[in-house]
């Protein structure tokens, strides 16, 4: 182990090419995650911004989150949603599951929140800051398909949302 921080490690493997070459490959053990694509019976999605460190900007998002201790999917894509919303859903459609960064270990779970009801929202610390944004599905698309909306996990949500509501 090189080094841990919170729920994430990073270890050095040493991997052999076929030719018998040698090299370091550095490896993050993170926790899974959900992402969740809100759909309002009107067409309407939320978002959420939120100040990314890392990248030295704020990024527009859709509600995510990482597991927590024992936390299965859809769990933790139905605690995210409230907490970063206030939004309650009586219906979840699985969008798939995704890797994100080639060394990283966690996978991305998405979803697609329907019946949407709303109640209060409880962010956590760190989220204080979180504005949130409710806005026509189709601009929130657009948006990752343009670029507006830079977040990989995002933008695959997004365009997987609209396949199986079958915008695209």
């Amino acid at each position: 182990m090189a080094g841990r921080s919170g729920p994430f490690v990073i270890r050095e493997d040493v991997i052999r090419f076929p030719d018998g070459a040698e090299a370091t490959y550095t490896v993050v053990t993170n926790p899974d995650s959900a992402f969740v694509v809100p759909y309002f019976d009107n067409a309407d999605t939320m978002l959420v911004r939120q100040w990314r460190h890392a990248w030295d900007e704020s990024s527009w998002e859709v509600p995510a989150g990482t597991f927590d201790d024992g936390e299965d999917a859809l769990t933790c894509a139905s605690r995210e949603l409230a907490e970063e919303t206030g939004l309650i859903a009586s219906r979840y459609t699985s969008l798939g599951v995704v890797h994100g960064a080639a060394f990283l270990t966690g996978r991305a779970h998405m979803f697609l929140a329907e019946g949407l009801t709303a109640s209060d929202r409880n962010p956590e610390t760190y989220e204080q800051d979180m504005e949130v944004r409710r806005l026509p599905f189709k601009a929130a698309l657009q948006a990752a398909l343009d670029g507006a909306i830079a977040h990989s996990g995002s933008v695959t949500a997004l365009v997987r949302a609209a396949h199986t509501l079958k915008l695209l």
